[in-house]
């Protein structure tokens, strides 16, 4: 069903643009990643010689990283990939147009930022993914998939692991904030606000006039949710790999 615009709430008409399971998707993302540095940064304060909360955290990630690539088939049209994952051209041509001052509105994701998305959804799932194979310096933590990789390359694994936060992951968030604040700033296109409570000011964006929320999306997110959650899990566990020591 088409959400039409709704009652003026700040002086404007609004319509959906986010649905809530692609909001707590995103939120939830942040704070995993957060936890995830926290739990290792911290792991002798918080007595967990093992790395075990951060290894948790990593499966939670990995299971958030899953559910957003179902979420983006079977979810709502602007969580949709096909609503906004387009070609490169297309995102050289919106940067041209930014620089150019040229006014382009979307009600989703515009041509450059879906490439930003990808960017850090592809690494937060690398690095995920790296955690499951790598050992400590000390040998006593590993990543339930260790065994996997040959010890002959755990020490570039364990670099790749830990530095991919700090020259990857964090320069691409820091990125991402900036360019939406400053949407937020100068081009008076709320993003971030957007993205806690679902909605945007009515306007003729060139993707959509507004969100197509998916019939039942509840009952979809949850059934997305399992299936990440069985896929990643049972995943590693058909991989040979324990999940919980």
């Amino acid at each position: 069903m088409t959400h039409s615009i709704g009652k003026p709430d700040d002086g404007g008409a609004r319509v959906a643009v986010w649905d809530l399971p692609t909001r707590l998707f995103h939120w939830l993302l942040v704070l995993t990643i957060v936890s995830a540095w926290a739990s290792s940064e911290y792991a002798e304060t918080l007595g967990d010689a093992t790395l075990k909360w951060h290894r948790y955290n990593g499966y939670a990630i990995l299971v958030l990283v899953c559910f957003r690539l179902i979420w983006g088939v079977v979810g709502s049209s602007t969580s949709r990939w096909s609503s906004f994952v387009r070609s490169p051209v297309a995102a050289v041509r919106y940067g041209i147009d930014l620089v150019s001052g040229k006014e382009r509105k979307f009600l989703g994701h515009n041509p450059l930022g879906t490439y930003m998305v990808l960017a850090l959804l592809g690494a937060v799932a690398a690095q995920a993914a790296l955690g499951l194979v790598v050992t400590e310096h000390n040998d006593t933590t590993w990543g339930p998939l260790y065994n996997l990789v040959p010890e002959s390359l755990q020490g570039k694994v364990r670099h790749w692991h830990t530095s991919a936060l700090y020259w990857v992951i964090v320069p691409l968030a820091v990125a991402h904030v900036l360019a939406n604040s400053l949407y937020g700033l100068v081009k008076r296109d709320p993003l971030i606000r957007a993205m806690v409570s679902g909605r945007k000011p009515a306007s003729e964006y060139e993707d959509a006039r507004a969100a197509e929320i998916a019939p039942q999306a509840t009952a979809r997110a949850l059934g997305a949710l399992l299936a990440a959650i069985a896929l990643v899990l049972g995943g590693i566990k058909i991989l040979g790999g324990t999940l919980f020591y």
